[in-house]
């Protein structure tokens, strides 16, 4: 793909987060566009730059730990939004400005762990993940253990709690899906009253359904294929 179509993806993309943040009574800025740029190289990122993205996604940490040696003059916010495992959290911490797919409480004290032992400046912010389908290809926490988790990562002292994440299920019409957006949006809610944080970030909403995800209060949508086309084929693991 080239500058010129991602640009043109680009300007596509936020008229349609316009059009769904005037719907729903927001403001665009108000609204997070992140490039999903996993499986995408350096220079698809660089593109994507230069057209104005700022956020970007990457789903596996060994990746990131490759494609940012051509990123590195990009002054821009990386999100790890795949599945951490525990013996790459100190890694992450060090490679990403925010962990948005954070499940598991012993994965977020290595990251507060590993985030005071590099002497880094400021809190590493993370999300919690929440499952809100039975899928098991899905990670993220059960609905009902929310709660306790995001209380134990609130007291972390490296980690900033700024908000909730999920993948809903792939449904070919976008508005079936808005049932999950709106139960993570409700989830939020309460989580803010009983623990007394901001927790402002909702991330949820990719390419096929954002502009729901927008209508039911999503301050960050994750977009992929939209903005750079097709992702390549991932290598088969050996």
């Amino acid at each position: 793909m080239t500058e010129t179509s991602i640009r043109a993806n680009l300007t596509r993309i936020q008229e349609r987060i316009a059009a769904a943040a005037a719907r729903s009574g927001r403001r665009p800025e108000d609204i997070t566009l992140i490039g999903v740029s996993k499986t995408h190289p350096a220079i698809a990122i660089q593109e994507a730059y230069q057209a104005g993205v700022r956020h970007f996604g990457e789903n596996r940490v060994q990746e990131w730990e490759v494609k940012r040696v051509g990123t590195n003059n990009l002054a821009a916010t990386w999100h790890l939004i795949g599945h951490l495992q525990s013996n790459k959290a100190a890694k992450a911490a060090k490679l990403f400005h925010t962990v948005d797919s954070l499940d598991d409480v012993a994965v977020a004290q290595k990251l507060d762990r590993a985030r005071r032992e590099t002497g880094a400046q400021g809190k590493l912010r993370v999300l919690i993940e929440m499952r809100v389908a039975q899928e098991e290809t899905k990670s993220g926490v059960e609905i009902a253990a929310v709660p306790e988790l995001a209380e134990k990562i609130s007291v972390l002292p490296q980690l900033d709690l700024a908000g909730l994440m999920c993948i809903p299920p792939y449904l070919l019409e976008a508005e079936q899906v808005r049932p999950y957006f709106r139960r993570l949006r409700e989830l939020r809610d309460d989580l803010k009253t009983k623990l007394g944080l901001p927790m402002l970030v909702l991330s949820m909403g990719m390419s096929h359904d954002f502009e729901v995800a927008i209508e039911e209060g999503a301050t960050e949508v994750r977009v992929g294929t939209a903005l750079f086309g097709t992702r390549a084929a991932l290598p088969a693991k050996h």
